[in-house]
């Protein structure tokens, strides 16, 4: 991550809210890069979500808390980066969710694009 020009982070909604293992990767990577002066200040981030019903933006805002915090550059799209389905795979048959992440990911590329030039 420290190396990385950007940062995705994703996770899937069991409980209203982000998992257990991104939250423990939050909060880990979070207090080392406050420790050590800012490792991910002004890195590009962005947050995806995939959910059956409910918790969808709160997952979604508990994986930017650590953008936020850490000073990074939050990248939007055109909607909530959250795709919805129920079983294994069923968020592909999401087409908003689709065309959504596919704009994330143009203006991902467009950014990073930006800030290298």
């Amino acid at each position: 991550m420290i190396e990385a020009d950007g940062i995705l982070l994703g996770s899937p909604v069991y409980f209203a809210d982000a998992s257990a293992g991104i939250k423990a990767l939050i909060e880990r990577c979070g207090m080392v890069s406050t420790a050590n002066g800012g490792l991910f200040k002004r890195k590009v981030g962005a947050a995806v979500a995939a959910v059956r019903r409910a918790g969808a933006i709160r997952a979604f805002d508990t994986m930017n808390h650590l953008f936020q915090h850490g000073q990074m550059i939050v990248v939007g799209s055109s909607y909530w980066n959250v795709g919805i389905g129920r079983d294994p795979g069923a968020v592909k048959e999401d087409a908003e969710a689709i065309r959504t992440m596919q704009t994330l990911g143009q203006n991902i590329a467009w950014l990073l694009k930006k800030i290298k030039s």
